[in-house]
This record gives C-alpha cells, sequence and structure tokens, in this order.
C-alpha cells in the first residue's frame, strides 16, 4: 500500500507539472504576453483539461485515512476530466496534424516548434501518466479493499 501511495504521488506531481505548463500557455495566449507567432493560442480540448486537477487532488485527499470514497472517485473523475480531454484533444488536432505531414505547412507554433507536434507530444506523456495512475489506483483500491 505505501509503495503504490508512493507511485501514484510521483504521478500525480507529474499530472501537476503537465498542467502548470498547459496554464502557462493559456495565459501567455490570453494576456497576449507573447506574440502568438512564438506562442499558439490554446487548443479547445485544453480547457476541459484544467479541470484534471480536481481528480488529482482527490486522489492526494484520498492517503492521508485510506479514504475508498476518495479514491473511487479520483479515479472516475480521472476518466472524465483527464482521459476524455485528451482524447478529444487527439481527434480535434488530427486534421492539424496530417496538414503538417502532408504538406510541411504548420500555422501554429510554441517557440518554433509546431504547435501540433509540441501538443501532440503532451497528449502522449499526459495519456501515459493519467493510465499509470489508474492502475495504480485500482491495485491500491484492491489493497485496501482486502486489508
Amino acid at each position: 500500500s505505501v509503495s503504490l501511495k508512493s507511485e501514484i504521488k510521483k504521478l500525480i506531481y507529474t499530472h501537476v507539472g503537465i498542467w502548470l505548463l498547459l496554464l502557462a500557455q493559456m495565459c501567455v495566449g490570453h494576456l497576449k504576453l507573447l506574440p502568438h507567432d512564438q506562442v499558439a493560442m490554446p487548443y479547445q480540448w485544453e480547457y476541459p483539461y484544467l479541470l484534471s486537477i480536481l481528480p488529482s487532488l482527490l486522489g492526494l485527499l484520498s492517503f492521508p485515512r485510506n479514504n475508498i470514497s476518495y479514491l473511487v472517485l479520483s479515479m472516475i473523475s480521472t476518466g472524465l476530466f483527464s482521459v476524455a480531454p485528451l482524447i478529444y484533444g487527439a481527434m480535434e488536432m488530427f486534421p492539424m496534424a496530417q496538414q503538417l505531414y502532408r504538406h510541411g505547412k504548420a500555422y501554429r507554433f510554441i517557440f518554433g516548434f509546431s504547435a501540433v507536434s509540441v501538443m501532440y507530444l503532451v497528449v502522449v506523456v499526459a495519456a501515459q501518466v493519467h493510465g499509470w495512475q489508474l492502475y495504480y489506483s485500482k491495485k491500491l483500491l484492491v489493497s485496501w479493499f482486502t486489508s
């Protein structure tokens, strides 16, 4: 149980890092702190993904007293607020990725890199983080039920 909690905490802190990067991109884009040719405006999927901080907080709240209810809520809301926006984002950005791959044209950039490439990298890493978080949470839930 202790090792599972440790792994989940690492994944939550990694998720918070990704979340803060997306939040920074949104703030820079909307407040026009940098020109849009340096930091592109956020894609639509990034707005609902901001809610993905809630499952992480619920997960952290479940640890001190082995609260099964918070852990279950964390797992369910991870699917709704974390995984679902990532799936939507992968579909939303697909036409831009196709255009970049077929024609070599990118219209949005993040510090000189194609925004769609950068954001697909974020989607892949975030999907792995959330997948492992769900896996370890399930194992922790089972261990809490058996003890």
